[in-house]
Protein backbone atom coordinates (compact mmCIF):
# COMPACT_ATOMS: atom_id res chain seq x y z
CA UNK A 1 0.00 0.00 0.00
CA UNK A 2 1.18 3.62 -0.76
CA UNK A 3 -0.59 6.55 0.79
CA UNK A 4 -1.19 9.47 3.24
CA UNK A 5 -2.49 8.38 6.46
CA UNK A 6 -6.83 8.71 6.72
CA UNK A 7 -6.69 7.50 2.75
CA UNK A 8 -8.70 4.18 3.46
CA UNK A 9 -5.60 2.00 3.13
CA UNK A 10 -6.13 -0.38 5.67
CA UNK A 11 -9.73 -0.37 4.61
CA UNK A 12 -8.48 -1.61 1.73
CA UNK A 13 -5.91 -4.41 3.31
CA UNK A 14 -8.88 -5.56 5.89
CA UNK A 15 -10.76 -5.96 2.49
CA UNK A 16 -8.74 -6.97 -0.05
CA UNK A 17 -7.36 -9.62 2.33
CA UNK A 18 -10.69 -10.76 3.63
CA UNK A 19 -12.00 -10.86 -0.11
CA UNK A 20 -8.70 -12.84 -1.61
CA UNK A 21 -9.14 -15.40 1.25
CA UNK A 22 -12.54 -16.27 0.58
CA UNK A 23 -12.05 -17.03 -2.66
CA UNK A 24 -9.27 -19.60 -1.49
CA UNK A 25 -6.12 -17.32 -2.17
CA UNK A 26 -4.00 -17.14 1.11
CA UNK A 27 -3.74 -14.20 1.72
CA UNK A 28 -2.28 -11.94 5.30
CA UNK A 29 -2.00 -8.02 5.79
CA UNK A 30 0.83 -6.85 7.74
CA UNK A 31 0.45 -3.40 9.32
CA UNK A 32 3.37 -0.90 10.08
CA UNK A 33 1.03 0.20 12.65
CA UNK A 34 0.58 -2.99 15.00
CA UNK A 35 5.10 -3.59 14.48
CA UNK A 36 5.49 0.08 15.76
CA UNK A 37 2.84 -0.13 18.63
CA UNK A 38 4.50 -3.27 20.15
CA UNK A 39 8.18 -1.35 19.87
CA UNK A 40 7.35 2.04 20.82
CA UNK A 41 4.02 2.03 22.40
CA UNK A 42 0.13 2.68 21.35
CA UNK A 43 0.56 6.58 21.92
CA UNK A 44 3.02 8.40 19.82
CA UNK A 45 2.37 11.72 19.63
CA UNK A 46 2.39 13.43 16.39
CA UNK A 47 6.18 14.45 16.62
CA UNK A 48 7.65 10.46 16.89
CA UNK A 49 6.45 10.77 13.03
CA UNK A 50 8.32 14.40 12.19
CA UNK A 51 11.23 13.08 9.85
CA UNK A 52 13.43 15.03 11.91
CA UNK A 53 12.88 13.11 14.93
CA UNK A 54 15.91 10.78 14.03
CA UNK A 55 14.79 8.41 16.92
CA UNK A 56 11.39 8.24 15.49
CA UNK A 57 13.10 7.13 12.49
CA UNK A 58 14.94 4.66 13.47
CA UNK A 59 12.06 3.04 15.27
CA UNK A 60 10.15 3.05 11.69
CA UNK A 61 13.04 1.58 9.74
CA UNK A 62 13.58 -1.00 11.91
CA UNK A 63 9.40 -1.83 11.94
CA UNK A 64 9.63 -1.55 8.23
CA UNK A 65 12.67 -4.41 8.33
CA UNK A 66 10.79 -6.59 10.70
CA UNK A 67 7.63 -6.56 9.14
CA UNK A 68 9.43 -7.08 5.58
CA UNK A 69 11.16 -10.25 7.15
CA UNK A 70 7.77 -11.82 8.57
CA UNK A 71 6.47 -10.84 4.67
CA UNK A 72 9.59 -13.37 3.79
CA UNK A 73 8.54 -16.11 6.20
CA UNK A 74 5.12 -15.75 5.54
CA UNK A 75 5.43 -16.09 1.34
CA UNK A 76 8.22 -19.02 1.95
CA UNK A 77 6.09 -20.73 4.08
CA UNK A 78 2.01 -21.01 2.81
CA UNK A 79 1.16 -17.67 2.53
CA UNK A 80 0.15 -17.07 -1.31
CA UNK A 81 -0.60 -13.25 -1.23
CA UNK A 82 1.06 -10.69 1.43
CA UNK A 83 -0.34 -6.91 1.83
CA UNK A 84 2.20 -4.82 3.75
CA UNK A 85 0.02 -1.71 5.09
CA UNK A 86 2.27 0.99 5.29
CA UNK A 87 2.27 4.54 4.08
CA UNK A 88 5.72 3.79 1.75
CA UNK A 89 5.33 7.59 1.03
CA UNK A 90 8.86 7.90 0.07
CA UNK A 91 10.55 6.15 -3.52
CA UNK A 92 13.75 5.44 -1.31
CA UNK A 93 11.05 3.07 0.79
CA UNK A 94 9.57 1.67 -2.32
CA UNK A 95 12.66 0.78 -3.25
CA UNK A 96 13.73 -0.78 -0.44
CA UNK A 97 10.35 -3.04 -0.03
CA UNK A 98 11.09 -3.79 -4.13
CA UNK A 99 14.52 -4.86 -3.47
CA UNK A 100 14.05 -7.12 -0.51
CA UNK A 101 10.83 -8.79 -2.52
CA UNK A 102 13.09 -9.37 -5.73
CA UNK A 103 16.10 -10.69 -4.02
CA UNK A 104 13.60 -13.38 -2.48
CA UNK A 105 11.95 -14.12 -5.64
CA UNK A 106 8.75 -12.41 -4.89
CA UNK A 107 6.44 -10.30 -6.91
CA UNK A 108 5.34 -6.98 -6.01
CA UNK A 109 2.36 -4.43 -6.96
CA UNK A 110 1.30 -1.18 -5.45
CA UNK A 111 -1.97 0.13 -4.78
CA UNK A 112 -1.76 3.92 -3.97
CA UNK A 113 -4.66 5.64 -2.35
CA UNK A 114 -4.26 9.28 -3.42
CA UNK A 115 -7.40 11.88 -1.67
CA UNK A 116 -7.83 15.53 -1.80
CA UNK A 117 -11.44 15.14 -1.01
CA UNK A 118 -11.76 17.01 2.43
CA UNK A 119 -15.48 15.44 3.54
CA UNK A 120 -13.56 11.42 2.78
CA UNK A 121 -10.32 13.09 4.13
CA UNK A 122 -12.67 14.10 7.66
CA UNK A 123 -14.75 10.76 7.27
CA UNK A 124 -11.80 8.84 7.77
CA UNK A 125 -9.79 10.84 10.32
CA UNK A 126 -12.96 9.67 12.61
CA UNK A 127 -12.93 6.11 11.69
CA UNK A 128 -9.41 6.05 12.77
CA UNK A 129 -10.44 8.41 16.07
CA UNK A 130 -12.79 6.25 16.92
CA UNK A 131 -10.98 2.76 16.26
CA UNK A 132 -7.51 3.02 15.93
CA UNK A 133 -5.28 1.52 19.05
CA UNK A 134 -3.11 4.86 19.08
CA UNK A 135 -5.95 6.76 20.32
CA UNK A 136 -8.00 5.08 23.09
CA UNK A 137 -8.81 6.73 25.75
CA UNK A 138 -7.70 9.85 24.18
CA UNK A 139 -10.01 13.13 23.98
CA UNK A 140 -12.03 13.23 20.29
CA UNK A 141 -10.57 16.82 19.63
CA UNK A 142 -6.98 16.49 21.11
CA UNK A 143 -6.81 13.21 18.96
CA UNK A 144 -8.15 14.91 15.44
CA UNK A 145 -5.37 17.66 16.07
CA UNK A 146 -2.65 15.23 16.67
CA UNK A 147 -3.87 12.82 13.62
CA UNK A 148 -3.97 15.83 10.99
CA UNK A 149 -0.54 16.76 12.44
CA UNK A 150 0.76 13.46 11.87
CA UNK A 151 -0.50 13.84 8.01
CA UNK A 152 1.62 17.00 7.42
CA UNK A 153 4.42 15.50 8.83
CA UNK A 154 3.74 12.90 5.77
CA UNK A 155 2.74 15.29 3.67
CA UNK A 156 5.90 17.02 3.85
CA UNK A 157 7.79 14.43 2.20
CA UNK A 158 5.42 12.46 0.12
CA UNK A 159 6.61 11.54 -3.08
CA UNK A 160 3.11 9.81 -4.78
CA UNK A 161 4.11 7.32 -7.82
CA UNK A 162 4.43 8.97 -11.18
CA UNK A 163 4.72 7.67 -14.40
CA UNK A 164 7.96 9.46 -14.83
CA UNK A 165 9.78 7.64 -12.23
CA UNK A 166 7.55 4.78 -11.83
CA UNK A 167 6.90 3.87 -15.37
CA UNK A 168 8.73 0.22 -15.22
CA UNK A 169 6.63 -0.42 -11.51
CA UNK A 170 3.38 -2.56 -11.60
CA UNK A 171 0.81 -0.47 -10.10
CA UNK A 172 -3.33 1.27 -9.35
CA UNK A 173 -4.00 4.19 -8.21
CA UNK A 174 -7.08 5.12 -6.48
CA UNK A 175 -8.06 8.62 -6.77
CA UNK A 176 -10.49 10.19 -4.46
CA UNK A 177 -11.94 6.93 -3.05
CA UNK A 178 -12.47 5.55 -6.26
CA UNK A 179 -13.91 7.88 -8.46
CA UNK A 180 -10.78 7.75 -10.58
CA UNK A 181 -8.45 5.09 -11.48
CA UNK A 182 -5.04 5.06 -12.84
CA UNK A 183 -3.09 1.60 -13.61
CA UNK A 184 -0.14 0.72 -14.94
CA UNK A 185 1.92 -2.61 -16.23
CA UNK A 186 -1.02 -4.97 -14.49
CA UNK A 187 -0.07 -8.29 -15.33
CA UNK A 188 -1.61 -11.44 -14.48
CA UNK A 189 -4.44 -13.14 -12.95
CA UNK A 190 -3.91 -12.13 -9.50
CA UNK A 191 -3.59 -8.21 -9.93
CA UNK A 192 -6.04 -8.50 -12.48
CA UNK A 193 -8.63 -9.98 -9.90
CA UNK A 194 -7.14 -8.00 -7.22
CA UNK A 195 -7.32 -4.73 -9.47
CA UNK A 196 -10.89 -5.60 -10.30
CA UNK A 197 -12.18 -6.49 -6.83
CA UNK A 198 -10.71 -2.51 -5.48
CA UNK A 199 -12.40 -0.86 -8.18
CA UNK A 200 -15.41 -2.28 -6.93
CA UNK A 201 -14.56 -0.73 -3.32
CA UNK A 202 -16.11 2.45 -2.33
CA UNK A 203 -15.07 3.95 1.60
CA UNK A 204 -18.32 5.92 2.36
CA UNK A 205 -20.37 5.53 5.00
CA UNK A 206 -22.81 2.55 4.59
CA UNK A 207 -24.94 -0.61 6.02
CA UNK A 208 -25.68 -3.70 4.53
CA UNK A 209 -28.24 -5.83 6.36
CA UNK A 210 -29.03 -9.78 6.18
CA UNK A 211 -32.04 -11.58 6.23
CA UNK A 212 -33.53 -15.04 6.13
CA UNK A 213 -36.56 -15.23 4.53
CA UNK A 214 -39.73 -15.81 6.67
CA UNK A 215 -40.53 -19.23 8.56
CA UNK A 216 -41.95 -21.26 5.73
CA UNK A 217 -43.54 -24.80 5.63
CA UNK A 218 -40.80 -26.50 4.59
CA UNK A 219 -39.20 -25.23 7.75
CA UNK A 220 -41.61 -26.46 9.67
CA UNK A 221 -41.08 -30.35 8.58
CA UNK A 222 -37.48 -29.99 8.46
CA UNK A 223 -36.87 -30.07 5.06
CA UNK A 224 -34.24 -28.39 3.33
CA UNK A 225 -34.62 -26.85 0.12
CA UNK A 226 -37.38 -26.48 -2.22
CA UNK A 227 -39.68 -23.55 -2.98
CA UNK A 228 -42.35 -23.69 -0.29
CA UNK A 229 -44.63 -20.48 0.55
CA UNK A 230 -44.24 -18.73 4.12
CA UNK A 231 -46.06 -20.26 6.91
CA UNK A 232 -48.20 -18.11 9.46
CA UNK A 233 -46.09 -16.86 11.23
CA UNK A 234 -43.28 -16.30 8.01
CA UNK A 235 -46.21 -13.91 6.84
CA UNK A 236 -45.94 -12.45 10.53
CA UNK A 237 -42.28 -11.87 10.49
CA UNK A 238 -42.58 -10.11 6.47
CA UNK A 239 -45.07 -7.77 7.96
CA UNK A 240 -42.76 -6.57 11.12
CA UNK A 241 -39.98 -6.35 8.70
CA UNK A 242 -41.83 -4.06 6.48
CA UNK A 243 -42.67 -1.86 8.73
CA UNK A 244 -39.03 -1.85 10.42
CA UNK A 245 -37.47 -1.13 7.25
CA UNK A 246 -39.94 1.99 7.14
CA UNK A 247 -39.27 3.37 10.62
CA UNK A 248 -35.82 2.62 10.60
CA UNK A 249 -34.06 1.61 7.93
CA UNK A 250 -32.51 4.91 4.92
CA UNK A 251 -34.69 5.88 2.15
CA UNK A 252 -32.06 5.11 -0.63
CA UNK A 253 -32.08 1.06 0.96
CA UNK A 254 -31.99 -1.27 -1.62
CA UNK A 255 -33.59 -4.65 -1.37
CA UNK A 256 -32.50 -7.85 -2.92
CA UNK A 257 -34.19 -11.39 -3.02
CA UNK A 258 -33.24 -14.26 -4.29
CA UNK A 259 -36.43 -15.98 -6.87
CA UNK A 260 -37.65 -18.05 -4.55
CA UNK A 261 -41.25 -17.73 -3.32
CA UNK A 262 -40.43 -17.53 -0.22
CA UNK A 263 -37.56 -14.55 -0.24
CA UNK A 264 -40.33 -12.87 -2.64
CA UNK A 265 -43.13 -13.32 -0.10
CA UNK A 266 -40.67 -11.95 2.61
CA UNK A 267 -40.13 -8.28 0.70
CA UNK A 268 -43.73 -8.03 -0.10
CA UNK A 269 -44.28 -5.49 2.69
CA UNK A 270 -41.55 -3.36 2.13
CA UNK A 271 -41.85 -0.59 -0.01
CA UNK A 272 -38.61 0.07 -1.41
CA UNK A 273 -37.25 -0.79 -4.94
CA UNK A 274 -36.80 -4.62 -5.30
CA UNK A 275 -34.35 -6.65 -7.15
CA UNK A 276 -34.86 -10.32 -7.79
CA UNK A 277 -31.05 -11.85 -8.20
CA UNK A 278 -31.10 -15.74 -9.04
CA UNK A 279 -27.52 -15.61 -8.13
CA UNK A 280 -28.76 -15.45 -4.12
CA UNK A 281 -31.10 -18.71 -4.56
CA UNK A 282 -30.85 -20.98 -1.81
CA UNK A 283 -27.57 -23.81 -2.23
CA UNK A 284 -28.63 -26.76 -4.93
CA UNK A 285 -29.50 -29.96 -2.48
CA UNK A 286 -29.49 -31.65 -6.08
CA UNK A 287 -31.19 -35.54 -5.32
CA UNK A 288 -31.73 -34.24 -1.46
CA UNK A 289 -34.08 -31.62 -2.25
CA UNK A 290 -36.97 -31.43 -0.13
CA UNK A 291 -35.86 -34.54 2.68
CA UNK A 292 -35.15 -33.91 5.88
CA UNK A 293 -31.65 -34.75 7.79
CA UNK A 294 -32.95 -37.83 8.51
CA UNK A 295 -34.13 -38.98 5.62
CA UNK A 296 -30.75 -38.25 4.01
CA UNK A 297 -29.13 -39.81 7.01
CA UNK A 298 -30.65 -42.91 6.34
CA UNK A 299 -31.27 -43.30 2.43
CA UNK A 300 -27.12 -42.04 1.48
CA UNK A 301 -25.42 -42.36 4.92
CA UNK A 302 -21.97 -42.84 3.72
CA UNK A 303 -22.68 -39.17 2.02
CA UNK A 304 -24.03 -37.80 4.95
CA UNK A 305 -21.06 -38.41 7.41
CA UNK A 306 -18.52 -37.15 3.91
CA UNK A 307 -20.83 -33.87 4.28
CA UNK A 308 -20.02 -33.61 7.95
CA UNK A 309 -16.62 -34.43 7.25
CA UNK A 310 -15.87 -31.46 5.30
CA UNK A 311 -19.13 -29.72 4.80
CA UNK A 312 -17.43 -26.75 2.82
CA UNK A 313 -16.32 -28.85 -0.19
CA UNK A 314 -18.94 -31.59 -0.12
CA UNK A 315 -21.37 -31.05 -3.20
CA UNK A 316 -24.23 -32.67 -3.16
CA UNK A 317 -25.29 -35.17 -6.32
CA UNK A 318 -26.74 -32.94 -9.10
CA UNK A 319 -26.56 -29.97 -7.05
CA UNK A 320 -24.01 -27.90 -5.24
CA UNK A 321 -21.39 -27.39 -2.33
CA UNK A 322 -20.82 -24.06 0.03
CA UNK A 323 -17.23 -23.70 -2.19
CA UNK A 324 -19.60 -23.74 -5.32
CA UNK A 325 -22.06 -21.12 -4.02
CA UNK A 326 -19.19 -18.99 -3.07
CA UNK A 327 -17.92 -19.03 -6.81
CA UNK A 328 -21.31 -18.04 -7.45
CA UNK A 329 -21.83 -15.16 -4.91
CA UNK A 330 -18.95 -13.79 -6.00
CA UNK A 331 -20.59 -11.04 -8.68
CA UNK A 332 -23.70 -10.39 -5.40
CA UNK A 333 -19.95 -9.71 -3.84
CA UNK A 334 -18.92 -7.02 -5.96
CA UNK A 335 -22.12 -5.13 -6.22
CA UNK A 336 -22.55 -5.38 -2.91
CA UNK A 337 -19.11 -3.13 -2.45
CA UNK A 338 -20.59 -0.85 -4.80
CA UNK A 339 -23.66 -0.19 -3.34
CA UNK A 340 -24.91 2.87 -0.45
CA UNK A 341 -27.13 0.59 1.70
CA UNK A 342 -28.61 -2.63 0.51
CA UNK A 343 -31.21 -5.27 2.22
CA UNK A 344 -30.34 -8.69 1.25
CA UNK A 345 -33.20 -10.89 1.78
CA UNK A 346 -31.82 -14.70 1.20
CA UNK A 347 -31.19 -18.16 2.24
CA UNK A 348 -29.14 -19.94 5.47
CA UNK A 349 -26.63 -21.20 3.00
CA UNK A 350 -26.22 -17.97 1.20
CA UNK A 351 -26.62 -15.85 4.27
CA UNK A 352 -23.27 -17.68 5.67
CA UNK A 353 -20.94 -16.96 2.93
CA UNK A 354 -21.88 -13.33 2.96
CA UNK A 355 -21.21 -13.54 6.58
CA UNK A 356 -18.33 -15.22 6.24
CA UNK A 357 -17.04 -12.62 3.73
CA UNK A 358 -17.70 -9.54 5.65
CA UNK A 359 -16.56 -10.81 8.80
CA UNK A 360 -13.54 -12.86 7.72
CA UNK A 361 -14.86 -16.69 8.78
CA UNK A 362 -12.57 -19.26 6.99
CA UNK A 363 -14.10 -22.07 4.85
CA UNK A 364 -14.09 -24.18 7.98
CA UNK A 365 -16.32 -21.72 10.58
CA UNK A 366 -18.72 -20.94 7.33
CA UNK A 367 -21.01 -23.91 6.85
CA UNK A 368 -21.53 -23.61 10.84
CA UNK A 369 -22.53 -19.86 11.41
CA UNK A 370 -25.47 -19.38 12.99
CA UNK A 371 -28.13 -17.34 11.43
CA UNK A 372 -31.26 -17.52 12.68
CA UNK A 373 -34.91 -17.42 11.32
CA UNK A 374 -36.94 -13.76 11.83
CA UNK A 375 -33.59 -11.96 13.19
CA UNK A 376 -32.05 -9.00 11.13
CA UNK A 377 -28.38 -8.35 10.72
CA UNK A 378 -26.70 -5.05 10.09
CA UNK A 379 -23.12 -5.05 9.13
CA UNK A 380 -21.32 -1.80 9.11
CA UNK A 381 -17.86 -1.95 7.24
CA UNK A 382 -15.31 -0.05 8.84
CA UNK A 383 -11.56 0.70 8.87
CA UNK A 384 -10.54 -2.27 11.16
CA UNK A 385 -13.31 -4.81 10.14
CA UNK A 386 -16.93 -4.79 10.33
CA UNK A 387 -19.48 -3.72 13.19
CA UNK A 388 -22.17 -6.46 13.65
CA UNK A 389 -25.66 -6.01 15.15
CA UNK A 390 -28.36 -8.45 15.41
CA UNK A 391 -31.82 -7.19 15.32
CA UNK A 392 -34.07 -9.52 16.98
CA UNK A 393 -37.86 -8.59 15.47
CA UNK A 394 -39.41 -10.48 18.17
CA UNK A 395 -41.24 -13.11 15.46
CA UNK A 396 -41.27 -16.76 16.58
CA UNK A 397 -39.62 -19.65 14.26
CA UNK A 398 -38.28 -22.72 14.25
CA UNK A 399 -35.14 -23.53 14.74
CA UNK A 400 -32.89 -24.23 11.79
CA UNK A 401 -29.41 -24.78 12.61
CA UNK A 402 -27.93 -27.90 12.78
CA UNK A 403 -24.18 -27.96 14.94
CA UNK A 404 -20.72 -29.56 13.97
CA UNK A 405 -21.13 -33.12 14.91
CA UNK A 406 -18.31 -33.78 17.28
CA UNK A 407 -17.61 -37.55 15.75
CA UNK A 408 -18.58 -38.86 12.39
CA UNK A 409 -18.90 -42.57 12.14
CA UNK A 410 -19.29 -43.96 8.55
CA UNK A 411 -21.43 -46.71 7.30
CA UNK A 412 -19.84 -48.61 4.78
CA UNK A 413 -23.20 -50.60 3.64
CA UNK A 414 -24.08 -48.00 1.47
CA UNK A 415 -20.95 -46.13 0.06
CA UNK A 416 -21.74 -45.81 -3.00
CA UNK A 417 -25.87 -45.24 -2.48
CA UNK A 418 -25.54 -41.08 -3.07
CA UNK A 419 -23.18 -41.79 -6.05
CA UNK A 420 -25.35 -44.07 -7.93
CA UNK A 421 -28.02 -42.53 -8.04
CA UNK A 422 -29.12 -42.40 -11.83
CA UNK A 423 -29.08 -39.07 -13.80
CA UNK A 424 -32.38 -37.13 -14.38
CA UNK A 425 -33.52 -37.83 -18.59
Amino acid sequence: MVGLPARGKTYVSRKLTRYLNWIGVNTKVFNLGEYRREMAGAHCKHSFFDPSNTDGMNVREKCAELALEDITKWLNDKGQVAIFDATNTTRARRKKVTDHLTAHGFKEFFVESVCDDNEIIRSNILEVKVNSPDYQGVPPEEARQDFEARINHYNNFYEPLALDHDSNMPFLKVIDGGKRFLMNKVEGYLQSRVVYYIMNLHITPRAIYLSRHGESMMNLQGRIGGDSDLSERGWEYSKVLGKFVKENMPDDLKVWTSEMKRTNQTASDIDRPIEKWKAINEIDAGVCEGMTYEEIQEQFPQAFAKRDEDKFHYRYARGESYEDLVARLEPVIMELERQQNVLVICHQAVARCLLAYFLDHSSNELPYLRVPLHTLIKLTPVAYGCRVEKIDLKVPAVNTHREKPKVVTVSRTSEDALETVPEHE
